[in-house]
């Protein structure tokens, strides 16, 4: 039976589908079969992010109003075949669709799947609801600025009054440089902050999306995260790491000038 967890955040901008695309695929590359529900009927863009939308013949709306089998609505990723796109409502986007809708197609099919990962809109509006009410774990994704960080808080609010079985924090788009001038907060503070469990830190790299091409700081930060969320550990990606020291002091002051 397949965990089914929303990925969410206070506010746009924080990369929340972008972190909801690479764990899939990472999750896809260690074995385990993968669906990447998007439940963001204003944006609808996961399938634009994964590369399939061309690929896209039903959406969920088609199988919640049977004009297509659940499994049908799914779109294999071509280079990771343990991963599956669901896609949101490309025709009406503005067309009500209760949570209990969605709950039932994921619900349907879960038995064949290790994970359901849920893309919700930004925000706390009825999309974020419809998305909550559909998993069982929430991930809260944050940037370390003080306005993502002031949303998170309220999302995190909002998630506790759920019955999830677990909700953690993934920090995105972090720069080790800027943690060890102390521009902005570490991590850990932000933890401490928001009051939960740290299950990722995803560094700002623009190599993010070379997948199994780049073995660069994205890809081990994710690699990482998706350990996380299979073991149970906590074994976080660490920034800062190459910033420190002299020849850190130099990489520091070249991050600055570009």
């Amino acid at each position: 039976m397949a965990r089914k967890i929303v990925i969410t955040s206070g506010k746009g901008g924080v990369g929340k589908t972008t972190v909801a695309a690479c764990l899939g695929m990472r999750l896809s590359a260690m074995g385990e079969r993968v669906i990447l529900a998007d439940t963001d009927f204003g944006l609808n863009n996961i399938d634009v992010v994964c590369g399939v939308d061309s690929r896209i013949t039903y959406d969920i709306v088609d199988a919640i109003e049977g004009r297509c089998r659940a499994k049908q609505a799914l779109v294999q990723h071509p280079d990771y075949p343990n991963l599956y796109v669901l896609a949101s409502n490309h025709t009406d986007p503005n067309k009500y669709i209760s949570p209990q809708a969605v709950r039932l197609i994921l619900d349907g099919l879960a038995p064949r799947y290790d994970y359901i990962l849920i893309d919700s809109p930004a925000g706390i509006e009825s999309g974020f609801h419809r998305a909550v009410a559909s998993a069982d774990e929430a991930l809260v994704v944050t940037t370390p600025h003080v306005s993502s960080l002031r949303d998170a808080d309220k999302v995190i609010s909002v998630l506790k009054s759920y019955k999830l079985k677990r909700i953690d924090l993934v920090i995105n788009m972090v720069r080790g440089d800027m943690i060890v001038d102390g521009e902005i907060l570490s991590p850990g503070e932000i933890s401490e902050i928001l009051k939960l469990p740290l299950i990722g830190v995803i560094p700002q790299d623009d190599g993010v999306f070379l997948g199994e091409r780049s073995r660069g700081d994205g890809y081990r930060a994710f690699k990482l995260l998706a350990g996380n969320v299979m073991k149970g550990t906590r074994k976080i990606y660490n920034p800062a790491y190459k910033y420190g020291g002299f020849f850190g002091s130099i990489r520091r002051s070249l991050k600055k000038s570009l």
